[in-house]
């Protein structure tokens, strides 16, 4: 059930991402990148994961909101925005459309200064933000049937259209708690 629960947020976000970052190459695919290969996002004081995808390097990051005393937001303690790498690493904020049906999270204070999260385009999964013992903030989610810190959701796509993507696998990766092992899970949507 998790599985299906991850696929369809997955999908979600990627049937309603923007127009803009499809690239226009038809050939792009002839020497596709592994997941590992993406440009990882640096210097983003409060990271805490990222998302990209198929068919380019764009990647939606998810970081800690901070509120004017320098404490985390209890009405939005999560932000979201993209880095376009394809233009040079500009940073961009998320547009309404955006925000509202695809890459947004809302979130629900659960007690001891965390946060149930969950995706607009899929509510079902339930995600945590919550302090870690060094009193830093991570996201959490079980993968692979382990609980995690997410560090990367990716979307393999091959082709297909910007409403109808033939969407190859997921991949999820994180660092699990109990180990400090890193754990990729692929789900292959059926």
């Amino acid at each position: 059930m998790k599985n299906a629960v991850s696929i369809i947020l997955a999908l979600g976000l990627l049937l309603c991402s923007y127009t803009g970052s499809h690239s226009a190459d038809k050939n792009s695919n002839a020497s596709v990148a592994e997941p590992d290969e993406f440009p990882v996002p640096k210097n983003i004081p409060g990271l805490l994961f990222y998302i990209q995808r198929d068919p380019n390097a764009n990647t939606i990051v998810y970081h800690l909101n901070m509120d004017e005393r320098g404490q985390v937001s209890r009405k939005t303690p999560v932000d979201a925005f993209w880095i376009r790498y394809t233009d040079g690493g500009e940073r961009r904020d998320l547009n309404y459309l955006q925000r509202k049906f695809a890459y947004g999270i809302n979130s629900k204070p659960i007690g001891n200064a965390a946060f149930e999260l969950r995706s607009v385009a899929y509510s079902k999964m339930p995600l945590i933000l919550r302090k870690d013992s060094k009193n830093e903030y991570h996201v959490y989610a079980n993968i692979d049937k382990k609980e995690c810190i997410l560090s990367r959701v990716f979307i393999r796509i091959d082709g297909g259209t910007f409403w109808s993507p033939n969407v190859l696998y997921i991949e999820l990766k994180g660092t699990e708690i109990a180990t400090g092992k890193t754990v990729v899970q692929r789900i292959k949507p059926v």
